[in-house]
């Protein structure tokens, strides 16, 4: 090697280096000051970690649920149960009507088929401590947006109903399923839909106001195993997650690779579960990178061009983190 050349890669090195302490020290700033409670990064480049901090702990993801539900799905459509052209009545029979009639299982893992992404009794099924069969019911009764496969509009009732697909398939309560044929298969020990007999004082707390009994901090919603955001997790087998798209063990190769790109056909930007908007993640982040948000203060995406991984989850809802930690800590490490 030339001594420019290895100059060079010393002087990239460093500067990677730099961006990721500058990202630790950033997210050290906010625990420090009170205004997180909790935090998690993790850092992979190329397979290896290149910055860990508090690995352990465990945390409500939110909405990085979504594309876990949808790689259930696929399980079944990779093994023949199902198709992505299915229209949603041919499993959920009471789903009909109208332009139900025209919604499809492509459409409810792409956020185009019409739904609400909560329904207008969210709150009072909530309140009621109401299990998911109910919200599912009202899904069935949910007036549609617009017609399926017009428009896109981010839908968590479209991910509740391609999760009441595959529980209607395999005939076994959903968490169970994607533990049985994801999460473990896959080594993520840590993950549960639901609480998955954890207390949640084992997990990180939601910085929520404590002024019911149906909050994030909440048993009956921790517990309810919400296929559209109800995932407990670390940042390590998030990454394993994330990585399964790129070097899958479980999936198809063609099924991961139609996972992370771009299935609407509009302008708008969805794979099937996976957001496809590389400059929401990071600004230096290649046109290839893929990952979610989650509201509780979350965010997982991986550059496949970089083969770069990353996954903070904190305690400080995305309302209010995303601006101010959740995405300059992506740009730092996405500049990395």
């Amino acid at each position: 090697m030339r001594r420019r050349d290895l100059l060079g890669g010393l002087t990239a090195t460093a500067f990677a280096r730099n961006r990721l302490d500058e990202a630790a020290a950033l997210i050290d700033k906010f625990i420090k000051s009170g205004e997180v409670f909790a935090a998690a990064l993790l850092v992979r480049r190329q397979g290896r970690v290149a910055k860990e901090i508090t690995p352990r702990t465990v945390f409500l993801l939110a909405s990085i649920t979504k594309p876990m539900t949808a790689a259930g799905v696929m399980l079944l459509r990779d093994r023949g149960a199902l198709s992505l052209e299915d229209p949603v009545r041919k499993f959920i029979p009471e789903f009909t009507g109208g332009d139900r009639d025209l919604i499809t299982v492509k459409h409810l893992l792409t956020h185009t088929s019409g739904l609400p992404d909560m329904l207008p009794e969210n709150t009072e099924l909530r309140k009621r401590h109401a299990p998911l069969k109910d919200f599912v019911a009202g899904t069935c009764r949910a007036p549609l947006l617009f017609k399926p496969g017009t428009q896109v509009k981010y839908q968590s009732m479209g991910i509740l109903l391609a999760a009441e697909i595959a529980e209607r398939v395999t005939r076994t309560p959903f968490r169970d399923f994607l533990r049985q044929e994801l999460f473990t298969p896959l080594g993520m020990s840590q993950t549960s839909l639901g609480l998955g007999g954890r207390r949640i004082a084992g997990t990180a707390k939601c910085q929520v106001p404590e002024s019911s009994d149906w909050d994030w901090n909440s048993s009956y919603w921790r517990d309810l195993g919400c296929p559209w955001g109800g995932a407990h997790s670390t940042v390590g087998d998030v990454a394993r997650f994330l990585e399964e798209f790129v070097q899958p063990r479980l999936l198809k190769p063609e099924t991961a690779r139609e996972m992370i790109a771009n299935q609407t056909g509009l302008s708008d930007r969805w794979g099937l579960g996976w957001m496809i908007k590389p400059s929401t993640f990071g600004k230096a982040c290649s046109a290839r990178t893929f990952g979610h948000y989650g509201s509780t203060g979350t965010v997982a995406w991986h550059d496949p061009e970089k083969q770069l991984t990353c996954v903070l989850l904190t305690t400080k809802p995305a309302s209010d983190s995303r601006h101010h930690l959740l995405g300059p800590v992506s740009d730092l490490v996405a500049e990395a």
